[in-house]
């Protein structure tokens, strides 16, 4: 069997695989979150959130939307030189993000096993 033989049936038989790959993934929320950023995140977006007294007085101030927090909580760096440390029974992590106004904000949240607080804003 020749070269381009061999390449012509690989090539159709890559082709039939990919079809019916895209046919059993298409429409599934699958993710990979392989990265320590993206699994952090991942686990602060997935507990039950809740606001402590200062973040809910800066909240009512209007100085920041929750949906920048959501918005951090979903594309924000959490600096882990600072992040990871005990507190309150639950681990203290900071993550940057930035508004809708490309200001940028810092949230200091804490996760506990259960639940998520969103301790500070600091902009």
């Amino acid at each position: 069997m020749k070269f381009y033989q061999r390449l012509a049936y690989y090539l159709f038989g890559f082709l039939v695989g990919m079809v019916f790959l895209f046919m059993i993934l298409n429409g599934k929320e699958s993710g990979c979150s392989y990265f320590p950023n993206a699994r952090v995140l991942k686990d602060l977006r997935s507990k039950p959130f809740y606001y402590s007294d200062t973040a809910a007085k800066k909240i009512a101030q209007k100085c920041i939307d929750t949906s920048d927090i959501r918005k951090t909580l979903t594309y924000g760096d959490i600096d882990f030189d600072k992040s990871n440390v005990k507190i309150q029974g639950g681990k203290l992590y900071i993550i940057e993000g930035k508004t809708a106004k490309e200001q940028p904000i810092i949230l200091e949240v804490i996760n506990y096993s259960n639940k998520v607080v969103l301790k500070d804003i600091k902009k």
